[in-house]
């Protein structure tokens, strides 16, 4: 039996050893993804969010998710205000090395929301839509280290099913089933402005925002109106933001026009600066003419 020629040994230890690397960049690289997820959802949202796993394709540009679970703020019955069976993200390869990640679709699926009721006015998603941040001073926003921004094609939420617990009235169920009409969102971040943190408050409101609307006459006023007041807060501190934004834009744009107008009257002055030299520049002879 001949042995095998020694630049064989050398290409299956080649192969060998590109096999544990790809099998090690991907558990780690899983890992890490899914421990940013929960990071930054948590922080966002200032309530336990976990994932029970991640798979994460690099080369394909493809990303999932199962049972992301979302727990409710201290002091209500349930443990969980949200379950998502399963979520699918496309994503532009090239663009992860850039400082925007281009996103073609998030495709969530299966969300189950237990909205409680807890006294006359008070609810969880109400709450945990109190704490999410509504912007923060300039001093902390500067001091953030710039990271990997969002821009997303298409976003579809589907199947989503709202149980929602009452409080307790003689002759009448405690709990109301809602189910939501698909929701759908287009071109996300195009602000430059919108990072993984930022998406999932996004996402929460948009369902919170599907509740409120379509459980008119479904659910008591004394849940869906508080959620519609927090959620109108919401809307007008983005339209004010959206003002002060514009209205930073157009004071640059009036500087802008400011420097413009100066450097021309500085041009002007120098060039009757300069038509000033040329005349003590004359030659003699032309002067005695």
């Amino acid at each position: 039996m001949k042995k095998m020629p020694k630049i064989l040994y050398i290409v299956f230890g080649a192969i060998l050893i590109l096999i544990v690397a790809v099998l090690a960049v991907d558990i780690f690289a899983d890992h890490a993804l899914k421990l940013g997820i929960e990071t930054a959802a948590t922080k966002t949202l200032n309530v336990g969010v976990s994932v029970a796993d991640v798979d994460l394709a690099i080369l394909a540009g493809k990303l999932g998710l199962n049972n992301l679970l979302i727990n409710n703020p201290p002091g209500y019955q349930h443990d969980r205000l949200l379950e998502l069976k399963d979520a699918r993200i496309g994503v532009n390869v090239k663009s992860l090395l850039s400082d925007t990640v281009n996103i073609r679709e998030i495709k969530l699926d299966g969300v189950n929301l237990v909205l409680e009721q807890k006294g006359i006015t008070g609810n969880n998603l109400q709450d945990i839509i109190k704490a999410i941040p509504r912007g923060e001073p300039k001093a902390e926003a500067e001091a953030k280290k710039p990271g990997k921004k969002l821009h997303i094609d298409n976003l579809e939420i589907t199947d989503v099913t709202v149980n929602a617990k009452l409080l307790p009235t003689p002759g009448k169920s405690d709990t109301v089933t809602l189910k939501l009409k698909p929701i759908r969102m287009t071109d996300l971040g195009s602000d430059n402005k919108l990072d993984t943190a930022e998406l999932s408050g996004r996402i929460l409101l948009a369902i919170a925002t599907g509740v409120a609307e379509q459980g008119a006459g479904l659910l008591p006023d004394d849940v869906i109106g508080p959620l519609k007041s927090e959620l109108q807060k919401i809307t007008e501190l983005s339209k004010t933001l959206l003002k002060e934004s514009e209205k930073v834009f157009k004071e640059g744009e009036d500087l802008g026009k400011d420097v413009v107008e100066r450097a021309k009257d500085v041009g002007e002055g120098i060039k009757e600066i300069g038509e000033g030299f040329k005349g003590l520049l004359k030659p003699k002879k032309q002067e005695e003419k």
